[in-house]
């Protein structure tokens, strides 16, 4: 079956299963509100509040779930988008009394109330971070109103960008036939093997944004103009200030991970210069050559035969990851191809009230899919290793978000190397390569393009011009004589939907983090495979209630030394030397 089946949340949005958790949903909401006049100095109501507020997130994980995973596979699903609202509309009705009840419960004493009972002892961290947030928290009165305006303000900017560019209309003309595909579809022709289809992709591509880009334009000004100033009113000092708390990281672990990222880059460049090379240019690599296959593996996947390969792949880790992978494949969690009106790229969604994830994809067959669905497939098992944990502790930050995920892509590439060819070793390579490079050289660009966005935003609406010029000037900054500085992508901003969320700014460097904090992890499991697996399990379990350095810590791992990066980027530039080697 390609297609996810979604019945373990509900059967449709007319199902009494359905019907009867959002008259459920009515009634927690109500039974929260009713705390307003509770509000007392006994840790048994501290209790009973975290209680429904369990309840309460329970039921929005599956009820929006199920809303917005309809809504991934079909952005034009009016019932979807329909109950995404009226979900939206009912998150509100609660604003009031959350924003109440973070400031009451601010003022224990942390320590001495979780010696009151083992379920407050057990939601201690959940505790300490209102506690430790309260002073961003605003009067009940704006945090209402900036809730109400925010689904008509940012998450509606949002929905447009997800509509307008999951229904664009590409005209790709080849072979001197023009037919109309998908803007997922023409960017997956950015890795095929032919150079005259790669470059025609990326051409019709860019002239297919001409048609959306004002409107794009506007959901970015918008989102980052909102952005700027919910976090001024708040008092955060910088939007990246932000995301560091929400992320639960330090900003010397973020400085340490991008400065060890910069001391690299001339590597990475020698890697793309030897690709341009191969691949004929002798002006550095054009951006449509970015992802184009070297060496050769003739191999194309059939659904059956990636699953197959991921299950041997995983069992070689643990039997538990492959049990995951087994239950994935068995029970449908995933959506494999693409299609019109269905959302780009990849994501996993975690649902901890059925202890089930749901995986998105656009399968083509590539290797480089197999290794997309080994990613997201990781995510479901850091799903499962949270799912024994109350539901008010498995939200885990975005740095640690990507740890089990490049761990599963990693275990996938290192095992096809063992065994693979020259020309097959030099694809895989370089395959891999090309992922690192990803996760480190485009996501510093989309890193400073970001920031430099917000920070102009602060004075002016950027026109598409100026959006544009920001990111040609982030890539020419970090890939600088690796690409052709003649043919690079300065519509970048408009195909990556992590720019486009209101709620979560620099969705970028966690990739960064995820990647080369996977590399030191793996690098742990080979020296002491018996000992790390446990320990690799609780570090998983633990996200939900540490920050980011105290779970890095549970692996004797200190992100806040640059040291430790550059260990991880010392492997990134061994594959670049035995890439050059190969190719020489």
């Amino acid at each position: 079956m390609s297609n996810w089946d979604l019945t373990a949340l509900y059967p449709s949005f007319d199902s009494k299963e359905f019907k009867s958790d959002l008259e459920k949903l009515d009634k927690t909401i109500e039974k929260l509100n009713s705390f307003k006049e509770k509000l007392d100095d006994n840790p048994e109501t501290v209790e009973d509040y975290l209680k429904v507020m369990a309840e309460l997130r329970s039921l929005k994980r599956t009820l929006g779930g199920y809303s917005s995973l309809r809504k991934s596979t079909n952005t034009s699903d009016a019932e979807a988008i329909k109950y995404i609202n009226l979900l939206l509309n009912k998150g509100s009705e609660t604003t009031e009394i959350e924003t109440k009840a973070k400031k009451w419960i601010a003022k224990f004493d942390i320590e001495e109330l979780v010696k009151k009972s083992e379920y407050l002892k057990e939601h201690e961290f959940y505790l300490s971070q209102i506690k430790n947030h309260d002073r961003y928290i605003l009067d009940e009165k704006s945090e209402l109103i900036i809730s109400k305006l925010g689904q008509t303000g940012g998450t509606a900017w949002s929905n447009l960008h997800g509509s307008l560019t999951s229904t664009l209309d590409v005209e790709l003309t080849l072979d001197d036939e023009t037919k109309v595909v998908t803007l997922s579809e023409v960017r997956s022709l950015a890795s095929d093997k032919d150079a005259t289809v790669r470059k025609s992709a990326y051409e019709a591509e860019l002239e297919a944004y001409k048609k959306i880009e004002k409107s794009i334009a506007s959901s970015l000004n918008s989102i980052k103009g909102e952005v700027n100033t919910i976090n001024e009113l708040r008092g955060y000092e910088t939007p990246i200030s932000k995301t560091l708390i929400d992320s639960r990281m330090k900003k010397e672990t973020l400085d340490a991970l991008l400065e060890a990222i910069r001391e690299y880059l001339p590597y990475f460049r020698k890697y793309l210069r030897r690709k341009a090379k191969i691949l004929g240019h002798p002006d550095g690599l054009p951006f449509y050559d970015l992802f184009a296959p070297i060496g050769s593996v003739s191999k194309v996947f059939s659904i059956e035969e990636a699953q197959n390969y991921i299950l041997e792949n995983f069992g070689s880790f643990s039997p538990k990851l492959r049990g995951v992978a087994e239950r994935a494949f068995n029970e449908n969690w995933i959506d494999y191809y693409p299609k019109k009106g269905k959302v780009g790229g990849a994501f996993c969604s975690n649902i901890p009230p059925i202890k089930q994830s749901r995986i998105l994809h656009n399968f083509t067959g590539t290797f480089s899919g197999v290794s997309t669905l080994a990613h997201e497939l990781g995510h479901a098992y850091h799903g499962d290793c949270i799912f024994g944990q109350s539901i008010l502790n498995t939200s885990y930050t975005m740095p640690v978000a990507e740890t089990a995920s490049i761990m599963c892509e990693t275990i996938v590439m290192k095992n096809a190397l063992k065994d693979a060819e020259k020309e097959e070793k030099i694809y895989l390579l370089e395959n891999s390569l090309k992922a690192i490079t990803q996760v480190c050289v485009d996501i510093l660009s989309r890193y400073i393009f970001e920031e430099t966005v917000f920070e102009k935003r602060k004075d002016s609406i950027l026109s598409v011009e100026e959006l544009k010029d920001i990111m040609i000037k982030a890539q020419k900054e970090t890939y600088g004589d690796g690409l052709d500085e003649n043919n690079l992508h300065p519509y970048m901003w408009i195909n990556k939907g992590h720019y486009y969320s209101p709620g979560l700014s620099f969705y970028n460097f966690p990739y960064a983090f995820g990647a080369l904090f996977g590399r030191g992890l793996y690098s742990q499991y080979l020296k002491d495979k018996e000992a790390f697996l446990p320990k690799y399990d609780n570090l998983l379990r633990e996200t939900g209630k540490n920050t980011v350095e105290d779970v890095a810590l549970l692996a004797d791992i200190d992100v806040t030394n640059i040291e430790f990066w550059r260990s991880s980027l010392d492997q990134v530039k061994e594959d670049i030397e035995l890439f050059l080697e190969l190719t020489d």
